[in-house]
C-alpha cells in the first residue's frame, strides 16, 4: 500500500517534467518577436494589450504606454514574419462598433529595406485622432472669436450679415440662375477635361521644345534685331525706293490704259504660243535633250585650219549602195518582179558573209537579222561581228581606216 502511494507522486512529477521540457523545446524553436517604439502627442484609449495591425490584420500588441513629457511613448512587439517598411508611420485608429482603439502601421511592405528590430518611429511620423473634447473646444473658440467679445465687438459681424441680407433680398432668381450657370460651366469643364488636359500637355511640350531650342531662338532674335537695325539704317533709301516704285506703278498704270487693246492681243498671242508649247511638250523636251549634244558635235566637227565642217555622209550605213537600192526595190515590188541582179547580189553577199539588209535576207528566205552563214573566201577580211562591217587588219593590229580629211581635200593629217 505504501509503494502504491509513492508511485502516484512520481508519475505526476514525471508528466510535469515532460511538459516543461516540451515547452522549453517549443520556445527554443520559436523566433523572438520584434520590438518597435513610437512617439505620439497623445495615446487616449491605448493600453498594454491593444492590437498592433497592418491593413487591419493583427500582427502584434502594445507592450507599454509611458508618458515622456509632452509626448507618449508606446512600446510594441509584432510577429517576426511580418516585414514593415523602414519609413513606416504609426497611426492610432479610433474605435468602431466592433473594435477598440489600436495602432495601425502603414503603409504595407512592398519592397525595399525593412524596419529594423528595436527601431523608433519619431513624432513626425505618428498621428493620433482628435478627441471630442478638442472638437468642442475648437467650436467654442470659434464662437468666442465671432461673439461680442471678438469680431462682433463693434457690430462688424452684425453689419456684414445685415448687408448680405440686403444685397440678396429680391435677388433669389438671379442667384439661382447664377448658380445654375456656374454648375453648367463646371459640367462643361468636367466633360472637356480630356481636351483641357491635352491642351495643357501640348502647351507643356511646346514650352519644353522652346526651352530645348533656347540657343536657336536667341540666335533668331539676334538676327532679327540685326535685320531691323539694318532696315533702320537704310530707311532713307527704302523711302526713296518706295516713292520711285509709286511713280513707276503710276506710269505702268497709264501705259496699260493707253495700250489695253495691244496688250490684250499680245496676251492672246502669248496664250496661243504657250498652248503650242504645251501640245509640243515632248518635242520641246527632246530638243532640249538633243540640242546640247548637237552643239557639241558641231563644235567638234569644225575644222579651224580650213574653216569648214568635217563631215562624212553615211546614209546607207554598213551596206553598199547597190544593196540599199535593191532593198528599196524589194520593199516596193513583189518578189517575182524583183530584178535578177538583186537576187545575184543577195547571194553574193550571203556567200561572202557581208552585211545584208533584212529585205535582202527576205529575198533569200533568211530570217530577219540572222547572221550570214556563207563561207569567207580566201583573202577577204573577216567581219568584226556577224553581219557587221569588216575592218582592215595589219600585223600591228586593227588600223583606223577613218579618213578625217575627206579624201585629202582638207590636207589634214592622215
Amino acid at each position: 500500500m505504501a509503494a502504491h502511494r509513492w508511485r502516484r507522486p512520481v508519475a505526476a512529477a514525471t508528466v510535469l517534467l515532460t511538459a516543461l521540457a516540451a515547452a522549453v523545446v517549443v520556445a527554443r524553436h520559436e523566433p523572438p518577436q520584434r520590438r518597435l517604439t513610437a512617439h505620439f502627442t497623445r495615446a487616449v484609449g491605448v493600453h498594454p494589450g491593444s492590437d498592433v495591425r497592418v491593413l487591419g490584420v493583427r500582427v502584434g500588441e502594445v507592450v507599454a504606454v509611458t508618458p515622456r513629457g509632452r509626448t507618449v511613448e508606446v512600446a510594441m512587439r509584432y510577429d517576426p514574419g511580418v516585414q514593415i517598411p523602414s519609413d513606416a508611420q504609426a497611426v492610432i485608429v479610433p474605435p468602431s462598433v466592433v473594435s477598440d482603439r489600436y495602432v495601425q502601421l502603414t503603409p504595407a511592405y512592398a519592397g525595399g529595406a525593412p524596419l529594423a528590430d528595436g527601431a523608433e518611429i519619431p513624432l513626425t511620423r505618428t498621428a493620433a485622432p482628435m478627441e471630442i473634447d478638442d472638437i468642442y473646444r475648437a467650436l467654442d473658440d470659434f464662437n468666442r472669436a465671432l461673439g461680442p467679445d471678438g469680431a462682433n465687438a463693434d457690430g462688424a459681424l452684425s453689419d456684414l450679415v445685415a448687408t448680405g441680407r440686403a444685397n440678396l433680398e429680391g435677388n433669389g432668381e438671379q442667384l439661382r440662375e447664377t448658380l445654375d450657370g456656374l454648375s453648367r460651366a463646371l459640367t462643361t469643364l468636367a466633360d472637356g477635361r480630356q481636351d483641357l488636359f491635352g491642351s495643357v500637355a501640348n502647351l507643356q511640350r511646346f514650352t519644353t521644345t522652346l526651352a530645348e531650342s533656347d540657343q536657336q531662338v536667341r540666335a533668331f532674335q539676334r538676327q532679327l534685331a540685326d535685320v531691323a537695325e539694318q532696315l533702320s539704317g537704310e530707311r532713307d533709301e527704302l523711302s526713296a525706293a518706295l516713292r520711285s516704285l509709286a511713280v513707276a506703278l503710276a506710269d505702268v498704270t497709264a501705259f496699260v490704259k493707253k495700250n489695253r487693246q495691244l496688250l490684250t492681243a499680245d496676251v492672246a498671242a502669248l496664250a496661243d504660243i504657250t498652248g503650242v508649247l504645251v501640245r509640243q511638250q515632248e518635242a520641246v523636251i527632246e530638243i532640249l535633250d538633243v540640242a546640247p549634244l548637237a552643239l557639241n558635235n558641231l563644235a567638234l566637227a569644225y575644222n579651224p585650219r580650213s574653216g569648214t565642217l568635217d563631215t562624212r555622209d553615211n546614209a546607207t550605213g554598213p551596206y553598199d549602195p547597190a544593196g540599199f537600192a535593191c532593198s528599196l526595190i524589194v520593199d516596193q515590188l513583189p518578189a517575182k518582179q524583183v530584178p535578177a541582179t538583186c537576187h545575184a547580189l543577195a547571194q553574193t553577199l550571203h556567200a561572202r558573209g557581208l552585211p545584208m539588209t533584212d529585205q535582202l535576207r527576205k529575198l533569200l528566205k533568211l530570217p530577219p537579222g540572222a547572221p550570214t552563214a556563207g563561207p569567207v573566201p580566201p583573202g577577204e577580211p573577216p567581219s568584226t561581228q556577224p553581219g557587221g562591217p569588216a575592218l582592215d587588219l595589219a600585223p600591228g593590229g586593227p588600223v583606223d581606216t577613218l579618213d578625217r580629211t575627206l579624201g585629202g581635200i582638207l590636207r589634214g593629217p592622215a
